[in-house]
């Protein structure tokens, strides 16, 4: 089942043109192993490598009787092949076939998804440096806090991408794992060196040991994996979403010529990319769940599993990679309003700074409680009256008798907060 969202690149993965050509290469490098350590004559291998074909259409047909997918693609396998084809999966079970090209499909979407997320990684680190020192508040709660840079806050997204192209990297070395051990893992029909040669040849690693199947954690970690990306970049959109709001309007999705917000008000643009990247990264999060489901299955097998796989890998792969391109063009195209920053950076009259005035009084010499209590009560004062925070500071005489006001001049300074910002860039940047 492929997603409506899915780009082509992740569609043709999870094609059944894909999976089939996947089986088709599997069972003929088996042969071929087969043939190699004298299981059957080299002349079968060659004829099958030369003849082994599909056609979609007589496969639908024959499983429409069989209601076996596996054999009906033996079984019109062996019909182009002929009397070699008698050779086809001696010894395998369907699982050998269909957890072993999963682990390529995967592979193949995994490594789609690393180079978009390289890309994202590539856009936010110019961004993160072009606005490296565009002041902006920072807020804790929803509120007001202290001043921080726009370059700051994409710098912390630039890390968080950094931990997920680390993480996906060894979600896809984790599940590029196969298997040719017969009916319930024991080999009893297969040949050690058949599978090695054959996995050797995929660039998959032999699966130490198995079931009838590979084993379920492998794959609920890469799809734990797609919803942790999906969660970081949830995050990020809804920060963007937040900082696009009538009342902040400091940064916004692009809006692109013609595009409508509303269709009762002309004047709206609304952030529905954003909105979409969050409502995306919940489906990722409950397909996780479901692949955690999948781990737990009754002795050596069950199939329940199946059918959720069937739809959760092209889902979520899908949908990540449209999440990954849409979210790279916004970032990229981000909308930032540098007067809006400035603005609400003085909507508090001077709050940003009370933590520097609170410390310089205590370095001069005042308890924390005596400070905080003297900061305190003048920015509360403020915030219900139209009289200026640094004018009641000054007001105050425990302040006064200790502070000068050229020394409360430079605490209100911006500089103070941001004099660290480019011993943080560099700290992050320096590879």
């Amino acid at each position: 089942m492929i997603p409506r969202y899915s780009i082509p690149a992740i569609q043709g993965i999870w094609s059944d043109k894909n999976r089939y050509n996947l089986w088709r290469e599997i069972e003929v490098l088996y042969c071929e192993g087969l043939a190699r350590y004298g299981y059957i004559p080299k002349k079968a291998a060659v004829e099958i490598r030369s003849k082994a074909d599909f056609s979609i259409k007589r496969i639908e047909k024959i499983e429409k009787k069989t209601r076996h997918d596996v054999i009906a693609f033996l079984t019109n396998m062996a019909e182009n092949i002929g009397p070699a084809g008698k050779y086809l999966h001696m010894g395998m079970t369907s699982s050998d076939l269909l957890d072993t090209a999963l682990a390529c499909q995967l592979r193949s979407a995994g490594r789609e998804n690393l180079g978009r997320l390289e890309k994202f990684r590539t856009v936010l680190k110019n961004q993160a440096v072009r606005y490296k020192d565009l002041p902006m508040i920072g807020r804790t709660h929803g509120i007001h806090a202290e001043p921080t840079t726009f370059g700051l806050k994409l710098l912390v997204w630039y890390c968080e991408t950094e931990r997920n192209i680390e993480r996906l990297k060894e979600a896809i070395d984790g599940i590029s794992v196969g298997q040719l051990t017969g009916a319930v893992g024991t080999m009893s029909h297969t040949d050690p060196r058949v599978e090695r040669f054959v996995m050797k040849k995929l660039g998959l690693k032999p699966a130490l040991v198995t079931t009838q199947i590979v084993q379920r954690d492998r794959h609920a970690r890469y799809m734990s994996t797609i919803a942790l990306i999906g969660a970081s970049l949830e995050k990020m959109a809804f920060e963007i979403r937040g900082l696009q709001r009538t009342e902040v309007a400091e940064a916004e999705e692009p809006f692109t010529p013609g595009q409508k917000g509303s269709s009762a008000m002309p004047h709206k643009r609304n952030p529905i990319l954003t909105e979409r990247i969050s409502g995306m990264a919940r489906i990722l999060r409950s397909n996780s769940i479901a692949a955690l489901e999948n781990v737990a299955l009754w002795h050596e097998r069950d199939i329940s599993h199946s059918s959720v796989e069937r739809m959760i890998f092209p889902d979520s792969t899908g949908l990540l990679a449209y999440m990954l391109e849409k979210f790279t063009w916004v970032v990229k195209n981000l909308r930032v309003n540098k007067k809006a920053m400035k603005r609400n950076l003085e909507l508090t009259g001077g709050h940003i700074f009370s933590q520097h005035i609170l410390l310089l009084l205590v370095k001069k010499g005042l308890s924390r409680e005596a400070a905080y209590a003297i900061v305190q009560n003048a920015a509360m004062k403020s915030m219900e009256s139209d009289i200026a925070f640094k004018e009641l500071l000054a007001l105050d005489k425990g302040l006064t008798k200790v502070c000068s006001g050229e020394e409360i001049d430079k605490a209100f300074n911006l500089d103070n907060h941001l004099k660290n910002i480019d011993h943080i860039f560099k700290r992050v940047l320096k590879k």
